[in-house]
């Protein structure tokens, strides 16, 4: 949506304008897509309710499971304000950088609950690996966050008019590439550790998945960079950053 300039395709929220909750053919692709957006939610909304539905009934109880499904419930009608709010403040960089760190956030709930409602969800990780995993989960949540704001300063503001943070495109892009070095060596020290301790098989599967979806991004994030940044390949680096969330916060958890 935001990639295609589409981000206030609706122009307002929850309305999609003044007088209507859906959009007109005269409005364009632009709010096909942005309210398409929106009726993504109503999907969302049933995954997460059945999901915590079938949490709070199972037997014998997990506490942990009924938190983790309760606070991704809750995600959803935040992550609705949150995006209601980037609307109806003309897309302010921050907003919608808040916006999709909230989806990040989502991401490692769910992924931890589908972990530990499987088989085998007892930890696993000698100290060194658990120090590791713990930084590389820092790091990541670092180069998330500098990401947005390098997202924030470029080109794609989700509409011609919406304003952009401020920051140097050149100088926030360096501080975000200098955190992903970071967080490539704590995953390759990582790596070499969880291979030469007693651990699962499943924890060094994920610390290998791990660093090659961290140099698939890198791929990805430097040509970006010297391309121009075109939006099918931003596409690919936000799904990758969504991956490589979900991937830090399972194997921090094991």
């Amino acid at each position: 949506m935001r990639l295609t300039g589409s981000g206030l395709g609706c122009p307002t929220w929850p309305r999609c304008t003044d007088a209507s909750y859906t959009p007109h053919s005269a409005m364009g692709v632009h709010a096909a897509i942005e309210f398409g957006n929106r009726m993504v939610t109503i999907v969302v909304v049933a995954v997460a309710v059945v999901t915590w539905l079938v949490v709070m009934s199972h037997r014998p109880r997990r506490t942990d499971l009924r938190r983790l499904a309760t606070f991704a419930l809750l995600g959803v009608p935040l992550q609705a304000a949150v995006g209601g709010i980037s609307v109806l403040t003309g897309l302010n960089p921050w907003i919608v950088s808040t916006h999709f760190l909230i989806s990040l956030v989502m991401v490692s709930l769910t992924a931890t609950l589908a972990r530990r409602a499987g088989p085998s969800a007892e930890s696993h990780l000698p100290p060194a690996v658990r120090a590791l995993a713990a930084l590389c989960l820092i790091a990541a949540w670092l180069v998330f966050l500098l990401g947005t704001m390098v997202t924030g300063a470029g080109p794609h503001a989700g509409d011609p008019g919406s304003g952009r943070n401020g920051f140097d495109e050149t100088a926030i892009s360096q501080l975000h590439a200098d955190a992903v070095c970071v967080l490539f060596g704590a995953t390759v020290a990582l790596v070499v550790v969880a291979w030469s301790t007693k651990t699962t098989r499943t924890v060094r599967r994920l610390a290998v998945l791990m660093l090659a979806t961290e140099l698939a991004q890198g791929a990805v994030g430097f040509t970006q960079y010297f391309t121009g940044l075109p939006w099918g390949l931003v596409l690919v680096h936000l799904a990758l950053a969504a991956a490589l969330a979900g991937l830090v916060t399972v194997l921090f958890d094991h």
